[in-house]
């Protein structure tokens, strides 16, 4: 009589209709070493470029420290801390900052072509493309800008190549990080 009333009550219970989903120890495992993978590439990056990293005081600590580590056991152990560290990290946040510095990654590529997108819009109609940049970006050096587009105009009007063009995107990269 007790396995009929278990079996009625447990057919009752909403537990079919909430999906619960059971995780593997191996899935587990895998988003571990996913993490510490990431918790890796934290390590490979450059003073400036972490600061970027929305990451906790904690994190940025331990990656620091694994600067100073040479050992190659002590350098694994402290890998597996900063992927323990990770767990309390938005891993998501941490990938997209991560894919800026990434060539190879889409948001990179991304990013490059709308500021060619910008530096062909000022090299077609320099004032209203301009102003919609500044309007986007207000810290700009109105000046530096408008002469860096005066002398791309001036190189692409005598088919020369001084390098204006190159320099004007090189200013838009470095004013769209200030900006950031």
């Amino acid at each position: 009589m007790q396995d009929q009333d278990f079996n009625s009550e447990f057919e009752n219970n909403d537990f079919q209709d909430d999906e619960e989903f059971v995780v593997s120890k191996s899935q587990i495992k895998r988003e571990m070493t996913a993490l510490q993978d990431l918790g890796k590439k934290l390590t490979e990056l450059k003073d400036a470029q972490l600061k970027k990293m929305p990451i906790s005081d904690e994190l940025m600590k331990a990656v620091l420290e694994s600067r100073n580590i040479t050992q190659r056991e002590a350098t694994r152990r402290h890998l597996q801390y900063i992927g323990k560290l990770m767990r309390d990290e938005d891993g998501d946040a941490i990938q997209y900052a991560l894919d800026e510095f990434d060539s190879s990654s889409q948001r990179f590529t991304q990013a490059l072509h709308e500021l060619e997108l910008w530096r062909s819009r000022m090299l077609d109609d320099s004032n209203d493309a301009i102003t919609a940049y500044i309007e986007q970006h207000p810290k700009t050096d109105v000046q530096h800008l408008r002469q860096l587009v005066r002398n791309a105009l001036k190189d692409q009007k005598n088919n020369k190549n001084t390098g204006a063009s190159k320099k004007l995107f090189q200013y838009l990269r470095e004013n769209s990080k200030l900006h950031e």
